[in-house]
């Protein structure tokens, strides 16, 4: 190679690490840009809140607290935060890789040593799946964990296509109305759950985690089984994205722009109250 043509390829490299920059810096912005949107629209983040960031070692969780810390550092109002892991005790889990991460971050971390992964596979029936057991095991953890630490809030790494997901599973599986709410009171009114990627694409979360190569610890217990519905309910909706792209955003808004007037919830809508309602009694005695 001549040294026009080194000169040349230097150059062509040069250039394309700026673009790859540049690109970086623009996903970087667009993720802020939408969780930023999120926590002010639901008001997810107060005041000297302590927010205990749910760390997996999965793509989701990683990008949640980078975009968190990023965003706490020009926030208007001051707030911590410190990274959780609940080391369920899967074969072959590496425990170094989540301490080494926060340090490089400075972020407060800590592990939580439990084994769920004996009670999940002992308690989970031939051809279940280990989605129920496993998350109500973490998600007791996690509010423990929450007391103990002094945390306010909980942050959990659910983006806008798990939330278009759930939806379409409770519609098919449980014949109801419901998705993932992005803030969330526990059952004992003691827990403020909140889902700061509300509005995040999981393709733009790919890219992110990619582009800042996350140390990614996979999830062999959900992985390791095929056929889970939400797998099922993810290709259905991969593949109308495909055929009209924006449809899961559409989903997505659905979700946020209720009409209780056009359901049939008597609960959300008084519909005998409605002016010029008639008592449906002896109609009712026709029928039957």
């Amino acid at each position: 190679m001549s040294g026009t043509e080194r000169v040349i390829e230097m150059s062509s490299t040069v250039t394309q690490a700026r673009k790859d920059e540049l690109e970086r810096n623009k996903l970087r912005k667009k993720l802020r840009r939408l969780v930023g949107r999120a926590i002010s629209d639901y008001q997810m983040i107060g005041q000297d809140d302590r927010v205990m960031v749910c760390l997996s070692g999965g793509k989701d969780s990683y990008t949640m607290l980078e975009i968190l810390l990023s965003l706490k550092r020009n926030a208007p109002i001051e707030f911590s935060l410190f990274a959780v892991n609940v080391d369920q005790k899967q074969p072959g889990f590496p425990p170094d890789v989540l301490p080494s991460y926060a340090a490089s971050k400075g972020v407060e971390f800590h592990a939580v040593e439990e084994d769920t992964y004996s009670i999940v596979m002992e308690k989970t029936p031939e051809g279940k799946t280990y989605c129920p057991i496993c998350s109500r095991l973490r998600r007791g953890i996690l509010y423990s964990t929450a007391k103990r630490l002094g945390a306010t809030k909980i942050a959990l790494g659910h983006h806008l296509d798990d939330v278009v997901e759930t939806l379409f599973l409770n519609m098919f599986h449980g014949g109801r109305l419901k998705a993932m709410p992005p803030r969330l009171l526990s059952d004992d009114g003691l827990h403020h759950v909140i889902r700061p990627l509300y509005y995040l694409r999981e393709k733009d979360i790919e890219r992110y985690s990619k582009v800042e190569a996350h140390p990614i610890i996979p999830c062999d217990l959900c992985g390791s089984q095929e056929n889970l519905q939400r797998q099922v309910i993810k290709s259905m909706l991969r593949e109308w994205e495909a055929i009209q792209p924006g449809r899961i955003e559409n989903i997505a808004r659905a979700i946020r722009t209720v009409v209780p007037t056009h359901l049939a919830d008597s609960e959300l809508f008084d519909f005998s109250a409605l002016e010029g309602s008639v008592d449906l009694d002896p109609i009712r005695q026709l029928v039957i």
